[in-house]
């Protein structure tokens, strides 16, 4: 496509809707889950029940008993005599171990033979890397993971700094779009502290395919961006983007590192999660910390107020008119998406779409 074509986008069933399988999803920090706790999660319209045992191990099952359907996150969580955790149902007390499988009814009297063990709720893998907690959707029940979860530069400085979330009332396809929009800032963020409408400039920056995404390369950060002050020195930043909805940036410092983590996770069809999570071992995030947390939130209340109010134009369907370059992003994402359903369709490794390339825009 020619610099400056207008491309036209309807939102139907390759953008709006649907979920991408076979992935990891973030679902919490491993500091949230505690031992012998049952916390329910929503994960692409289904309800998870997510549960670390006493010796540490995590478990992730369908948060439905398939008795009577009363969610097993409201129940209590078990330990069987041979030391194996287990959930029970507050319904009726069926019990299922950690790889889904029924271990006991109590209603069942001693001549009524039953092997329980044959009822089962869906299991899915669930892992933890640095810190967080991702859980394996796949496209059938009992698909195991093809790959270990991302692993993210710059976590450091122990425990994260700030962790902020928020529910968007939208598809994580708007959304994801959304973050990955470079001209809204004036806009949708004017602070006095970050950018004014008045103050645009031309931007230049250089792209690059990175795994399951692209990156917007190491560089400096624009002059009108002027949050990046606190930090001092000469600050470097990188910001990577990567299915099915997790974006970074990595800013450093000298030997000081910042990671900015966004990530999106499909409750269902009309609602997304985004968890902020910031670490850094710089000083600036422990003297400014509340006014940082302020920052944040009032960036994600502002990015929400714009998507209720895109809402309202959304329930008509209405074509959307796409331009280079300023949501070249946004085309490389459905790109991104399409590759991956039919790599996982057609048995076959990934092909990254995105081509090295500079891209340009006024904001």
């Amino acid at each position: 496509m020619a610099d400056g074509e207008i491309r036209t986008a309807r939102s139907d069933g390759r953008f709006g809707q649907g979920f991408l399988t076979d992935t990891w999803y973030f679902a919490a920090l491993s500091q949230e889950l505690k031992p012998g706790k049952l916390a329910r999660h929503e994960i692409l319209g289904e309800p998870v029940l997510l549960a670390r045992a006493n010796g540490g191990g995590l478990f992730a099952l369908r948060d439905i008993c398939p008795h009577r359907a009363a969610p097993l996150s409201s129940g209590r969580f078990r330990t069987e005599e041979t030391g194996a955790p287990s959930v029970e149902c507050p319904y009726h007390g069926w019990r299922f171990g950690a790889d889904g499988a029924c271990t006991a009814i109590p209603s069942l009297v001693a001549d009524q033979a039953m092997d329980v063990s044959r009822i089962r709720v869906r299991r899915y893998p669930v892992a933890e890397s640095q810190g967080m907690v991702f859980v394996w959707i796949g496209s059938e029940a009992g698909s195991q993971p093809t790959e270990a979860p991302p692993v993210f530069p710059g976590v450091v400085g122990g425990r994260p700094k700030l962790v902020e979330r928020m529910d968007f009332d939208a598809h994580i396809d708007h959304a994801v779009v959304g973050l990955m929009d470079p001209a809204h800032g004036p806009y949708v963020h004017r602070q006095w502290w970050w950018r004014t409408a008045g103050s645009q400039h031309d931007k230049a920056k250089r792209f690059e395919p990175r795994e399951a995404g692209f990156a917007m390369v190491r560089h400096a950060p624009s002059k009108n961006s002027r949050a990046y002050a606190i930090l001092g020195g000469r600050p470097e930043t990188e910001i990577v983007f990567r299915l099915p909805g997790l974006r970074w940036e990595h800013i450093t410092v000298g030997k000081r590192q910042v990671l900015s983590l966004t990530c999106l996770t499909p409750l269902g069809e009309t609602r997304t999660r985004i968890t902020q999570i910031v670490w850094s071992d710089h000083p600036a995030f422990i003297l400014l910390r509340p006014a940082l947390r302020a920052a944040a939130r009032a960036f994600l209340r502002q990015d929400a107020g714009m998507v209720a109010a895109q809402n309202q134009g959304l329930k008509y369907d209405p074509p959307l008119l796409w331009i280079d370059d300023a949501d070249r992003q946004a085309k490389w994402y459905r790109q991104l998406k399409r590759e991956w359903t039919a790599s996982r369709r057609e048995g076959r490794p990934f092909r990254n779409p995105v081509e090295p390339t500079v891209l340009r825009w006024r904001s």
